[in-house]
């Protein structure tokens, strides 16, 4: 039993805390099981709010390297194709370059890149590797903010005569040329041959797609790679922030103009993806802390019903405090005192464990932005002192309505 306040009727706050921290330290079984199961449901609700908030910013990472003021063209509507807009699906007209060529006409269009995708092996002497090739403009480069570590871009002048030229990835480099030189070398493409002119510089994975294991070529060289005549996108870049959806308002009518009144495309902006991947993102973040937070109910339910048989044991004490003067609100204030402190312990050792947490899965996975934020802990403790304090209220009751006789005998 701990030791009772000097005089009850005077009882101060800092008699009730050291009251309540000696009833947690006589029972160190009791104590340990319930900071623990405190303690895995805070860190649980931080931990799971730190890796939906480390998507989300990977997520707005991973589109801001994509460029600035991007409008994305793609080929088929849902309203036309009764679905969602397919990535290679037909449609009632292809994309073309003077599609592209075209979108220049608005005055919110700055600039624009087209693009045909596909994958093939690539050769050199005697090593292969499949890799995805893309066939981008020269300003592809530009609009996307990709960089080359060694030579140079695909050169700017007229795209529909091309030099048979490629920008490869890093990863490709090394898979192929090893320590050799890879500027000047011809590589093959399927049947067709391409000289190395320009390496990537490293820039990981963008969207999914490694940026170090692919070739680029020149849009026509790649169109007669694939044997296409189709664009797989067109990427147009706005002239600011605030011409985006006049610029959007005018690609869809210049496309729509060309494609004989038929509304054929599908005009996204970079901003709107990104918008709905941040509500996706922040609506999953909330759920999964929600679940983890039913951990923290637990951790109540189980104060709750350790209290109460802390009640029944010492009862003879609760009598001996109220027959020295204490009140049902004095004793009211002592267990709820005990909860709370429980509560603020397995919060802050749930907190601790977080953080650690968290330190360990940002060394183990660089690459991903790993970032608590701040209202996780603040609702994390929040939450945990709410709990304990209101599974506690029910023992405390219980406690304060004790008749002071029959407490002292024990009944």
């Amino acid at each position: 039993m701990a030791a009772l306040p000097g005089t009850t009727a005077e009882m101060r706050v800092v008699d009730t805390i050291l009251y309540g921290a000696g009833n947690i330290k006589g029972s160190p079984v009791r104590t340990f099981l319930l900071l623990l199961a405190m303690s895995i449901g805070v860190a649980s609700v931080v931990m799971l709010s730190s890796l939906g908030e480390a998507a989300r910013l990977y997520v707005v990472n991973q589109f801001s390297a994509l460029g600035t003021h991007l409008l994305i063209v793609m080929p088929g509507r849902s309203e036309t194709a009764g679905g969602a807009p397919p990535l290679l699906g037909t449609t009632p007209r292809d994309l073309t370059l003077d599609d592209a060529e075209a979108l220049l006409r608005s005055p919110y269009i700055r600039d624009y890149a087209h693009i045909v995708v596909g994958s093939a092996p690539v050769y050199f002497e005697s090593l292969e590797r499949e890799v995805k090739v893309i066939g981008p403009s020269a300003s592809y480069a530009v609009i996307r903010n990709l960089d080359t570590a060694r030579g140079r871009f695909l050169p700017k002048g007229d795209y529909r005569r091309a030099a048979p030229v490629a920008v490869i990835g890093e990863t490709l480099r090394s898979e192929l040329f090893g320590n050799r030189r890879a500027l000047g070398q011809r590589i093959r493409i399927n049947d067709r041959r391409f000289r190395v002119i320009g390496v990537l510089a490293d820039a990981g994975e963008s969207l999914g797609m490694d940026m170090g294991d692919l070739v680029i070529v020149p849009t026509t060289q790649a169109m007669a790679l694939f044997d296409t005549e189709s664009l797989f996108r067109i990427i147009a870049q706005a002239t600011g922030r605030s011409a985006i959806e006049p610029g959007k308002a005018d690609v869809s009518r210049i496309i729509k103009e060309r494609h004989e009144g038929e509304d054929d495309v599908t005009v996204i902006t970079q901003d709107a993806i990104l918008a709905t991947f941040d509500r996706i993102l922040k609506a999953l973040t909330y759920t999964v802390v929600g679940i983890a937070a039913i951990s923290l109910a637990v951790a109540g339910i189980l104060i709750m019903n350790v209290m109460l048989v802390s009640v029944s044991q010492r009862t003879p004490e609760i009598g001996l405090l109220k027959a020295l003067g204490a009140s049902k609100r004095q004793i009211l204030q002592l267990f709820l005192s005990e909860a709370a402190l429980l509560s603020l312990i397995g919060a802050a050792s749930g907190t601790l464990i977080a953080w650690f947490g968290v330190i360990g899965l940002d060394q183990a996975f660089p690459a991903f932005p790993l970032e608590t934020p701040s209202w996780a802990y603040l609702s994390a403790v929040g939450v945990a002192l709410l709990t304990g304090i209101g599974f506690g209220i029910m023992p405390a009751r219980r406690a304060a309505e004790l008749d002071p006789v029959l407490a002292l005998t024990g009944r």
